[in-house]
């Protein structure tokens, strides 16, 4: 692939260091007074999970890798990693348990999630913005509270905890902000 300017990378844009597939994990432009700007970002190898920090000028460009998105569904977890399944081929795609930390508390069997593949390898799992997720633990909401907006810790069925208004309760599903792990509403 050709070069891409540094400028316009992204969080989560995957791009070759060292002849090696590397993730884009942090990208700030700097603008220090009096200075010329430049680029703070770290990566990880896909292969070797090692961290680069690089500081670049916002002139340079990097070799970008192109990501594909397969839609895959969760099957289940074993001692070997996650599969997903791909529901065309119905061939079994492996994502090793250092990958997937990130989101592995919104793996829901039988949820189809976009798998990011470069250079034929599962390099993350892409989450929609928000998924529908059933309460399974929750205390009691306290008569009388409800004047303030007062939130009490709630146990998802993947065992994500999400801080949810005193009304929600057991069984009932919730739409939950995948990227800060915030209640939005009832389903």
């Amino acid at each position: 692939m050709a070069s891409t300017p540094i400028i316009n990378l992204r969080k989560g844009h995957a791009v070759r260091h060292n002849n090696e597939v590397c993730l884009v994990i942090e990208h700030e432009l700097k603008t220090p007074p009096r200075m010329a700007s430049y680029v703070q970002m770290s990566i990880r190898s896909v292969a070797t999970k090692k961290v680069f920090n690089l500081r670049m000028t916002s002139n340079d460009s990097v070799e970008g890798v192109v990501l594909e998105r397969t839609p895959h569904e969760y099957s289940y977890k074993d001692s070997s990693g996650y599969h997903f399944l791909d529901p065309t081929t119905y061939e079994d795609a492996l994502v090793y348990e250092d990958l997937i930390e990130a989101v592995k508390n919104y793996l829901i069997e039988g949820q189809i999630y976009n798998l990011l593949v470069a250079d034929g390898i599962v390099v993350s799992v892409d989450l929609p913005l928000s998924m529908t997720m059933t309460v399974t633990e929750s205390s009691e909401g306290v008569k009388g509270d409800s004047a303030n907006n007062v939130y009490k810790p709630a146990t998802m069925e993947t065992g994500l905890i999400v801080q949810v208004p005193l009304f929600i309760n057991v069984g009932e599903k919730i739409n939950v902000k995948t990227e800060d792990n915030s209640y939005l509403g009832r389903a």
